[in-house]
Parts: C-alpha cells; sequence; structure tokens
C-alpha cells in the first residue's frame, strides 16, 4: 500500500460488534476510527435487553452448573434449526462464546446468578443477563476503549469502500478518502429499511403495516450494500427474529400471558401457549393464515395482572377494556357470537374450548403439556380475543457471508482483502428459529473480537 495510512483499522457501527472489534484491534496496537451514523454510540445492542447466550461460564459455575460444554450448546443450536446453518460459523460461536463472556465480566459488565436464565427451549441455563441491559454491556465496551488509540465519528455514513487492486484500503465518508490498513463492516441489521425488508426478509412484511422495527433507526442496511460494492456475498435470505403481537400498542411485550387458550385459524389449539418467543413466530408459519387467536373470559379478564417474570402490562384487566374500546380486542357475551366476529368455526372452537376446558380440571395438559399452573378454564361470559401475528421486528438474519476468522467472503467465496464484517450485519449463524434470547449479543461480541483481532494484524501487512 503506497499511501500513508489515516489508521490502520476502520470500524463501521458502534454497537456491541462494532465496539468489541475496536477494543480488541486497539489491544493489538491498532489505531482505530469508529464511525457511527447516529448521534451516540451503541446502536441497536444499547437499546436490546442485554443478553449473552454462552456456554461454560463462570456465572454458570456460580449458579451450580459445571457441566454445559460448547459442544452441547452447538448441538442445541443446530438441532433446533434442523442444521439449516453454517456449522462452521455456529461452531466458532459456540467455542469462543466463553471467552467472550469472560472478557466482558472482565471489562466491567456486571452479571449476576439471579439474573441467569434459560433462555432458549431447552432446560439449560445460558441466558446471561446483563445488569444495566444492553447500556450496560455498550457502556463497558466504550470504557474499554479508554486509555487507547480511538477516534470516533457521530453522525456519519460511509458512503463507499476504497478499493485498490480488488484489496479494501478504507472508505469515503463525506466526500473524503480516510485510509486503512483492515475495514470492519458493524452496520447492524436492515429492520429500518422497507425496501431491503420487502426484497430480504418478506415475512416481515406480510402483515403490512402492523409491523414495526424495535431496533435503531440507523440500521438501514448500509454494510449490505458496503460489501456489494466488492461483491461480498449474502447468506440466505428471509432469516430473522419476529416478535409476536396483538397489535394493541407499540410496544415491546415478549411473552403473552400464558393463561390464554391459542387458536389458530380452523378453530384448534396448536402450541403449549407459554412456548418461548424465540419458536413461536416460526410456529405461526405453519398454521393458517400465519397467524392465530388468543381466547379468553371475563374471569380470567378479572384476575389478570402483569407480573415481575412475565410483564405484560398490557393485559392487565383494565388495559384489556381499554383494548375492547379502542376495537383491538375482540369480545362477545357467547363464544358463539366470538367465532362469528373471528369467522372461526363455530361447532369446531367449541370443541376446543370443551377439550380445554376438561384439561382444567383434570389438572394436566395432556395435548400440549402447558404447566398446570396456567390452566384457566374458559367457560364466564363475556368472552375475549386478541389478534396475534408475528409483527414486531425484533432483528434481521440475513447479512454478509463472513468465514469463521470474520474474512468478509467475495463472489469467488474467498476472503475479500482487508475487509472484515461482524454482528447484525452478518449471517450464516441464523436459521428460522431465533436460538435463545442473547444469541444476538453473543454472535456480535464473539465475531466482534475476532473481527477486531484479525483486523489489527493487517497493519504489519500494509
Amino acid at each position: 500500500m503506497s499511501e500513508a495510512l489515516d489508521y490502520d483499522v476502520i470500524v463501521i457501527g458502534t454497537g456491541a460488534a462494532g465496539l468489541s472489534a475496536a477494543a480488541l484491534a486497539a489491544e493489538g496496537g491498532a489505531r482505530v476510527l469508529m464511525i457511527e451514523a447516529g448521534e451516540r454510540t451503541g446502536g441497536s445492542s444499547a437499546l436490546s435487553g442485554g443478553v449473552f447466550y454462552a456456554a461454560g461460564t463462570s456465572l454458570q459455575r456460580e449458579a451450580g452448573i459445571v457441566d454445559d460444554t460448547a459442544e452441547a450448546m452447538f448441538h442445541y443450536y443446530m438441532t433446533l434449526n434442523q442444521y439449516k446453518l453454517e456449522p462452521a460459523l455456529v461452531r466458532t460461536l459456540c467455542e469462543r462464546s466463553t471467552e467472550a463472556f469472560e472478557w466482558l465480566r472482565a471489562i466491567g459488565v456486571g452479571f449476576t446468578v439471579g439474573n441467569l436464565y434459560a433462555s432458549g427451549v431447552d432446560k439449560v441455563r445460558r441466558g446471561h443477563r446483563a445488569t444495566g441491559d444492553g447500556a450496560g454491556i455498550v457502556e463497558a465496551l466504550e470504557g474499554a476503549l479508554s486509555g487507547h488509540d480511538v477516534d470516533t465519528v457521530l453522525g456519519t455514513r460511509v458512503e463507499r469502500l476504497l478499493v485498490e487492486d480488488g484489496r479494501v484500503c478504507g472508505i469515503v465518508a463525506d466526500g473524503a478518502p480516510v485510509r486503512s490498513a483492515a475495514t470492519v463492516i458493524a452496520t447492524g441489521g436492515f429492520g429500518a429499511n422497507p425496501e431491503l425488508l420487502a426484497r430480504l426478509y418478506p415475512d416481515a412484511a406480510r402483515h403490512g403495516d402492523l409491523h414495526w422495527y424495535i431496533g435503531a433507526p440507523t440500521c438501514r442496511g448500509d454494510g449490505l450494500a458496503l460489501a456489494a460494492q466488492v461483491e461480498g456475498q449474502l447468506s440466505k435470505a428471509n432469516r430473522g427474529l419476529l416478535l409476536i403481537t396483538p397489535g394493541f400498542v407499540k410496544d415491546l411485550e415478549s411473552y403473552l400471558p400464558g393463561w390464554l387458550m391459542m387458536v389458530n385459524r380452523d378453530g384448534r389449539r396448536f402450541i403449549d401457549e407459554t412456548i418461548e418467543y424465540s419458536v413461536l413466530a416460526a410456529v405461526l408459519d405453519e398454521q393458517p393464515g400465519q397467524d392465530c387467536f388468543a381466547i379468553f373470559d371475563e374471569t380470567a379478564r378479572l384476575a389478570s395482572k402483569t407480573t415481575r417474570y412475565r410483564p405484560a402490562p398490557n393485559w392487565t384487566a383494565e388495559r384489556l377494556l381499554d383494548h375492547v374500546e379502542a376495537g383491538t380486542l375482540a369480545s362477545a357475551p357467547t363464544l358463539e357470537e366470538l367465532a362469528r366476529k373471528l369467522e372461526l368455526p363455530a361447532a369446531r372452537l367449541a370443541t376446543t374450548v370443551e377439550r380445554y376446558n376438561a384439561l382444567v380440571r383434570l389438572g394436566h395438559d395432556e395435548d400440549y403439556f402447558k404447566p398446570s399452573a396456567m390452566l384457566q378454564p374458559v367457560a364466564q361470559g363475556p368472552y375475549y380475543a386478541a389478534h396475534i401475528r408475528p409483527g414486531i421486528i425484533c432483528w434481521t438474519g440475513t447479512g454478509i457471508r463472513i468465514d469463521t476468522e470474520a474474512r468478509v467472503l467475495g463472489a469467488d467465496d474467498r476472503p475479500v482483502p482487508g475487509l472484515y464484517a461482524a454482528g447484525e450485519t452478518t449471517g450464516g449463524m441464523f436459521g428460522q428459529c431465533y436460538a435463545a434470547g442473547g444469541a444476538s449479543i453473543g454472535n456480535a461480541v464473539v465475531f466482534g473480537r475476532i473481527a477486531g483481532a484479525n483486523a489489527a494484524k493487517e497493519k504489519v501487512s500494509a
């Protein structure tokens, strides 16, 4: 590289992936520039619940979990998604999650045994919720940059990559070139870009205006356009995480109350109503209309309240009446009338309710094995029904293809020299089912660290 470098490493984006990349690059002796489209650092990571998914950690051992392994995590992760992922990436994610977690603890992220929980559909407690949620992780990552040669530019989008002789050698931002030995793309997903959603995540556009995105508004898929400039590949389309919503308000409520009875458009139950949000949207894909109805009676409404463990503030007794008034919650004095309103087969719905109430009396759900404590009868009018659809775009899972060293893969399946990527802008390690709460933050930190460490080594060869 003939011209002088402005920086050794440029990191585009300052969420958990970008901050981790900058920290490891700086630890490797690199002069780093972070460039961020938003007016503050953190991206979608700062808005998240701050859960980190990992196996074999010190926190697990403190909780008495001494036999969890990366191998077990890998087997669960791949089996859940029927092996429709890139195994090498998932294996790297699993095997390096422990060291990434311990690094987060070492730089000051708070984790307590009380916030360790089973965030997936297995029973192993691998969900490590950070004190202060995602903002707490971001704050610690920013602190890890202190004392290092790192500059940050906010409110600026990268227009294109600088490329010479097939090698990425910097960026152009605000019309000015900035040269570097290596560049890391960590721009987040594309949930705030309707055009890309329609093209790359059509499931997220299925229910029209009901959909909304919970990530940073700056996440418009910039990284995908930058990678395309050097013929970077994309992973399989239509990947991501949609959370279910009754459409009451645009509040993020990951869970529905477990005491509901859920039926599809055929008027049949189809699932344990307490199942993890991480798979419910995928299950709905198999139902007629890709939606369902949550049905309950007046007794259940009167008893409804929010709890610490399953917070659902829009499902309290008084709020539910507000939703009836607003027209977002259906109500009828009889089940037959409710079925007519919902355009469900009345006779079959009556059979479903009869069977459900029999299971309540039995005290055991012999059909879908919902916990007995969540079984409540549907017997006292008026009756209510919420229309449930997968409408909240949590994150997008289609992205730039990388290898296990976080190098961007070009059209010829070879790494693009000088270009790395990490976090939500990448793909290949996510399928139809979200593995567990914390998988996205885990992915961002693990591959952000890999990208940053490898990018720092490029200064030697430049």
